[in-house]
């Protein structure tokens, strides 16, 4: 392979990136486009009440329309980070979160459109909530690290139990101290799950395969699972040794951020037959698990940026942003880098797996019983950073797609041959977490959302400001007092997660999942509410 070199500059609000391959200079990153707030909004158009579109021309070479889903109410976050943006005359390097979705629009083999979920906000590269699929025959379609995100297969898992609200409500704060004590949480955090190199390969291969083989998931947990916990295409010869190395002491632990485990209880039942197929009945406990493939699928992620920039170069792939950094599918990047992802996939299910594991022998110990006994079944368990191949249709034709989900959900409808048989007629379960101390929700996938959103929807409340203000703004005490006095009990490696994640500073979940119910692309069937939550350190 050639050698290559980089450079940026630059130019008023421009910003280029060239790589210099066989003696050749060459432009990979297109000069960004400077627009006042009112001429951004010339390009933007409300078409329902929970709908709006970026028509193609509002960033350079956008081929598709970009869609974004906010209700009135989420409607003004969006559009000031956009105007804020607009002020500081681009120099600041902050991309908004719409600009980002018609960035998205302007990639090679993209198809309908970019779509952006009610907790959309500017992630890498893509926007966090993006949904946008590309053509597989389609040869100069693209797989990018920006439409899966850092994270790989970050998701959350829900347990039924046959306990209520009245069975634990006395023993809620030794259950939180039990799960906070089994469950190993923070950045450098350590699992209980005894594994070596070659558990951790076989891992990533096969597996909640592996999580059955070695008896931490019971055989129904796989069938109540996306992709049935195993992505096929999974290689670990193409994972790094660095990720590797980062990944084998991690297997079975929540991690940082917004993770999370919490014990909840269903508050509102909106839609009682569904709710009764997926187990779920008025005061019931569950269990939440929110992780993803830790240090590992965050190495693979770095890792493929890396080769993907070279691609870039000897392609001749151009994008508008540098953070768009990508490869063509069929290519030998795009290929090991489906590969290695698929291999931290795995790696996720089989962290939650073990997290499971945990959880169940915590209760069995609390309540001297056994797991099976107290009905901890898995509901279902959801990707939200994830890039698979599906098949949809496209203007009345059956396309064979690599969808990008990017926090944003799968959302199958009923009767689609990848959801169990369980959820046959309710349509696949959609598992959307709240914030540390709100309501979480169950969904379920509509025929609207498979037609607009290639079966996509929302996945949590979405960031309305960073952590670093956030930090500045919210007092640990305050927070903690307020979690107090509505009767959540928590534990939590680290006081200045408790400001970063509190409910302020975040989008309104139950705002989120009101805009997808209306606009038809998922409908609610319960609504969860925390007695106790575990969470990390950042």
């Amino acid at each position: 392979m050639a050698a290559l070199a980089s450079s940026s500059h630059k130019s008023g609000a421009s910003t280029t990136t060239q790589a210099t391959m066989e003696g050749q200079t060459i432009n990979t990153i297109r000069p960004r486009i400077v627009r006042t707030y009112e001429e951004s909004m010339k390009y933007i158009n409300k078409i329902t009440p929970n709908t709006w579109r970026i028509e193609p021309g509002y960033v350079p070479s956008q081929t598709v329309p970009g869609i974004f889903y906010i209700n009135a109410r989420l409607e003004t976050l969006m559009l000031s980070e956009l105007q804020q943006a607009c002020s500081s005359t681009g120099m600041t390097g902050f991309i908004p979160a719409v600009q980002q979705i018609a960035n998205v629009a302007s990639l090679p083999g993209i198809v309908k459109g970019s779509f952006a979920m009610p907790d959309v906000h500017s992630g890498y590269g893509f926007s966090i909530g993006n949904v946008a699929a590309f053509d597989m025959n389609d040869p100069n379609s693209i797989v990018s690290p920006g439409g899966v995100g850092f994270d790989i297969n970050c998701g959350v898992r829900l347990l039924r139990t046959n306990l209520f609200y009245d069975d634990v409500k006395d023993v809620r704060e030794g259950l939180a101290q039990s799960l906070f004590d089994h469950i190993p949480v923070g950045v450098g955090s350590k699992g209980v799950i005894p594994t070596s190199s070659r558990d951790l390969d076989d891992a990533m291969e096969m597996g909640m395969d592996w999580s059955l083989r070695e008896g931490y998931a019971w055989a129904e947990d796989k069938e109540h699972c996306e992709e049935y916990g195993r992505m096929l295409q999974a290689d670990p010869r193409l994972v790094s040794r660095r990720a590797k190395k980062r990944g084998l002491p991690q297997l079975g632990t929540l991690g940082a951020g917004n993770h999370y485990c919490e014990i909840q209880v269903v508050d509102e039942i909106h839609d009682k037959w569904k709710a009764g197929r997926m187990g779920l009945h008025k005061g019931q406990v569950v269990v939440m698990i929110h992780s993803g493939s830790r240090g590992l699928g965050h190495q693979v992620a770095t890792d493929a940026l890396v080769e993907m920039e070279r691609a870039m170069s000897r392609d001749g792939i151009v994008v508008n942003d540098r953070q768009l950094a990508c490869a063509k599918i069929h290519s030998r990047e795009g290929q090991n880098y489906l590969a290695s992802m698929s291999a931290a996939a795995n790696f996720a299910w089989v962290n939650r797996s073990a997290m499971t594991f945990l959880a169940r022998q915590t209760f069995a110990k609390m309540f001297n019983s056994t797991p099976d006994d107290l009905g901890m079944e898995v509901i279902y368990d959801v990707s939200h950073n994830i890039a698979k191949v599906e098949q949809h249709y496209v203007e009345g034709s059956l396309k064979t797609l690599l969808v990008h989900r990017k926090g944003a959900t799968r959302a199958f409808p009923p009767h689609h041959p990848c959801i169990p048989v369980d959820y046959q007629h309710t349509g696949q379960p959609v598992l959307v977490g709240g914030t540390m101390g709100t309501c979480s929700y169950v969904l379920s996938g509509t025929q609207k959302g498979m037609e607009e959103t290639f079966g996509s929807t929302c996945h949590g409340a979405g960031r309305a400001q960073s952590r670093s203000k956030s930090r500045r703004q919210l007092s640990y005490t305050d927070v903690l007092d307020n979690l107090s006095n509505q009767g959540i009990s928590i534990r939590v490696a680290s006081p200045k997660l408790v400001m970063e994640e509190a409910p302020e500073s975040y989008k309104d979940v139950t705002e989120v999942v009101n805009t997808c119910h209306e606009a038809g692309i998922s409908l609610k069937v319960a609504k969860l509410k925390p007695i106790a939550v575990v969470k990390v350190e950042k």
